[in-house]
Order: C-alpha cells, then sequence, then structure tokens
C-alpha cells in the first residue's frame, strides 16, 4: 500500500536542498521511518512545526523506493519546545531519541514507541527528575531490547546475589569471584534505586537521595555507552555546563 497512517514521535531531522527535511521517525506499527518533509522549512509550510524532534505526530505518508514522503502530520503531543527550552531536557531527551534510533534499526516494537512517548510527556511537565526519567527510559528500553543489565544475580556466572561490584563490561553486577581487581564498590541503596528506575517505581525514586540519584545515573549512563559500542553522542553533554 503506497499510502499509509501512523503515530510516530519524531527523532532527529537533517535538512534537504533549500525548503526539506529528512526526518527521521519512531513509528508506533512500522518501526523506525525516514521520510522526507518537502517545503516544512518554509514559513508558510502548514505543519514543519509539528515535524521538529520530540513531537508526536499522527503522520500519513507515501511510502518510496529508499525514502518515504511526509503528505501530513497532525500533532499529538507536542513537547518539543518545553523540552527545547531548558538544557537539561534538552540534552536528555536527545540522549533518548538517540538511544530510540539506534535499538530500532529493524521491526517494529510498539513497547518502544509507547515507552520514548511515556518519557518524553514526562520530561516536558517535568513529572520527575530529568537524570531519573532518562535514566529510566535508558534502562527499560536497553531491557525491551535484550540487553537488561544484571542487577541481582551475578552477570557473569550467575550466583546469586546480593554483590556489589557493578562492571559494564561484564554486563552489570558481579559477585567478589568475578570482580576484576580495582573495581568499584556500589552501595546496596544505589542499587535499589537502580531497580526502582528499571520498574518506573517513581514513588521510590522521587525521594531518593541527590548523590545516590547521580551514582546511579553514572552507572546507568557507563553501561550503555560500553553496551552500544559507539556510544550515545549526546550523553556526555546531559547535566553539561551550559
Amino acid at each position: 500500500m503506497p499510502t499509509y497512517r501512523d503515530e510516530a514521535v519524531v527523532l532527529r531531522t537533517h535538512k534537504l536542498g533549500e525548503a526539506d527535511r529528512i526526518v527521521t521517525l519512531l513509528s508506533r506499527r512500522h518501526g523506525k521511518v525516514r521520510a522526507v518533509a518537502k517545503g516544512v522549512r518554509r514559513t508558510s509550510s502548514k505543519f514543519g512545526a509539528r515535524l521538529e524532534p520530540f513531537m508526536v505526530v499522527d503522520v500519513q505518508l507515501y511510502a518510496g523506493r529508499s525514502l518515504d514522503i511526509v503528505q501530513q502530520a497532525d500533532s499529538l503531543g507536542a513537547y518539543g519546545a518545553d523540552i527545547a527550552a531548558d538544557y537539561d531536557r534538552y540534552t536528555a531527551a536527545s540522549a533518548m531519541a538517540e538511544a530510540a534510533d539506534r535499538l530500532n534499526e529493524a521491526g517494529a516494537e510498539p513497547q518502544h514507541y509507547f515507552l520514548l512517548v511515556g518519557a518524553l510527556r514526562a520530561l516536558s511537565r517535568a513529572e520527575h527528575p530529568t537524570p531519573a526519567i532518562m535514566s529510566s527510559y535508558l534502562l527499560r528500553a536497553m531491557s525491551l531490547s535484550g540487553w537488561a543489565p544484571a542487577l541481582d544475580d551475578c552477570a557473569r556466572c550467575g550466583a546469586p546475589g546480593p554483590h556489589d561490584a557493578f562492571v559494564s563490561q561484564l554486563g552489570g553486577i558481579v559477585c567478589a569471584s568475578c570482580a576484576p581487581t580495582g573495581s568499584a564498590r556500589v552501595p546496596r541503596r544505589t542499587l535499589d534505586l537502580m531497580r526502582a528506575l528499571r520498574a518506573g517505581e517513581w514513588d521510590v525514586v522521587d525521594v531518593a537521595d541527590q548523590r545516590e540519584l547521580d551514582a546511579a545515573s553514572g552507572l546507568v549512563s557507563a553501561y550503555v555507552q560500553w553496551t552500544l559500542e559507539r556510544g550515545l553522542r549526546a550523553l556526555p553533554h546531559v547535566g553539561g555546563k551550559r
């Protein structure tokens, strides 16, 4: 079918020619889609503002050979402006969108779409601390893709926990026998917070100490950067200087 409709999140955009853009979308039913939005950089464009990063749209597309063509876009969630107005939210959303782009190379996984939409909505409304929303999203997105870090039993030998060494290169928490010499020890409170972030237990996360949240977010970032090999370009800028 040459024309189709879907709900989608705008992950990123690139300029094309004088007035067009290439938009990368994470859609609900078709997975990741790359499409040309013609004329959206003109001031007269009817839907250019709806195709900015972090916007959620009901989009109609024409299936092309290499790139689809955007025919219509209606707003479902206008989160872009609120996110872009705050540096921390913007860098966190950029890291989340980049992760979604990397984790959805093949096939359609509606859970990934719904997870990202929920995270962007929470980020735009400041429902929880920005680092917590990003870390929770990353942990859950990695889990959906089959790359959940071990937070209970040893990632290497499977020995039952509790353990207190977290080694990204080995897949998460490891026992004393498997931990390399000099491995940093992680307080149990930090590991409990990481479990809460992965489960979306916001009643636990929202009352966490800032130092514990920073520590948990740092471990999540290190794990994601290692596991995705090329890392996320936006992640080092999260929480950085303005």
